[in-house]
């Protein structure tokens, strides 16, 4: 069963987020973090395919607090917007509310966040500032310009060698940065988990997958 909730941050911020569980008792929680189109069908289905693993798996609306409702598709316009929406967040307030959903879901267990693009960065973000067990960071294209903060807990990174967005030596400085990292590469450009996008790549995608719930497996469940 999935259906979108109203969840408050600390601040009094009132925002939305889509909350899928499982069918029996999870065996924990999963944040999913949006890219920059917002929680559209592509982050529903993630969140769903989740719960359909065991978790309770919670999007929140980031953009809430720019526009709401945002849920953008893949065109060069429509990609200009969601930067715009992503470059009026104040880190503080985006991380405030993740800690929301967090707050929402730990009841569920073990929480890990795992974010795509702008919610790959998200995702890193939260294992340095927020409780939870594991990260994992699909193609987080601002991590380069966090890596003064260091995370607190498991993180698994999956980049695409051919994007332009977060070349090799991108990747090998945030591998030097965090050596404890778990690093993966694929043969593949940025957002090739998006079966929406003209990039996906179904062999990839699958691959990343099952390397991400493993590490759910093994830190979370």
């Amino acid at each position: 069963m999935a259906d979108y909730t109203r969840l408050m941050a600390r601040d009094g911020h009132e925002f939305n987020a889509y909350l899928a569980a499982p069918a029996g008792s999870p065996r924990g929680a999963v944040l999913v973090l949006q890219e920059i189109f917002g929680v559209n069908a592509h982050i529903r289905a993630v969140t769903e395919g989740f719960a359909a693993d065991g978790y309770l798996a919670i999007a929140p609306c980031l953009f809430d607090r720019v526009r709401r409702d945002v849920e953008l598709g893949y065109s060069a316009p429509e990609i200009e917007e969601g930067r715009g929406y992503m470059k009026q967040l104040p880190q503080e307030k985006v991380t405030l509310d993740v800690g929301a959903a967090l707050n929402v879901v730990k009841h569920a267990g073990r929480v890990a966040a795992i974010g795509y693009c702008w919610g790959g960065t998200q995702a890193y973000l939260a294992a340095c500032n927020l409780p939870v067990a594991a990260a994992v960071a699909y193609y987080g294209t601002n991590i380069l310009a966090n890596l003064d903060k260091r995370p607190q807990c498991p993180v698994m990174y999956h980049f695409g060698e051919r994007d332009k967005s977060i070349p090799p030596e991108a990747v090998e400085r945030i591998r030097g940065a965090h050596p404890d990292g778990i690093f993966h590469l694929y043969a593949a450009d940025h957002g090739f988990n998006c079966d929406h996008r003209a990039a996906f790549d179904a062999d990839c995608a699958r691959l990343a997958r099952s390397r991400t719930l493993q590490l759910l497996a093994d830190h979370i469940s």
